[in-house]
């Protein structure tokens, strides 16, 4: 199981400098998890970067996967590991999606670097 973290998504729309990083997580949409909370995150990127349209249309892709919501069991994860990695909210939960789903997380946010279960790709300069 994947979970790719929203700056993933937001490379491979743009087709960044790790797009191909991010490609074969997001084409394997069987084995994708999508927190609700990354849903969020996209659609309110593309708003503002395009328009409501291609917002729903970025949401329709997310929606061919395994979209997961924010339930009891995920939030406590995500309160635990955001106080043992110090964490912001929505990192917390998107990262305790991830292990509670016992996959891996793909981002490339640097304060996920190093963390067990996260395959981590250093933003290019």
């Amino acid at each position: 199981m994947h979970v790719v973290d929203t700056c993933g998504w937001i490379e491979w729309l743009v087709d960044g400098a790790l797009a191909e990083n991010f490609a074969p997580c997001l084409s394997d949409t069987g084995n994708l998890i999508v927190p609700t909370l990354v849903q969020f995150e996209l659609y309110k990127w593309t708003m503002r970067e395009r328009d409501e349209a291609t917002a729903l249309g970025v949401i329709g892709l997310t929606e061919a996967c395994q979209v997961q919501v924010l339930d009891t069991r995920i939030a406590l994860l995500a309160a635990e590991l955001a106080t043992q990695h110090a964490l912001a909210m929505a990192d917390a939960i998107i990262y305790a999606t991830a292990r509670a789903a016992g996959g891996m997380l793909y981002t490339s946010d640097a304060h996920f670097s190093g963390l067990p279960g996260v395959c981590y790709w250093p933003k290019q300069a």
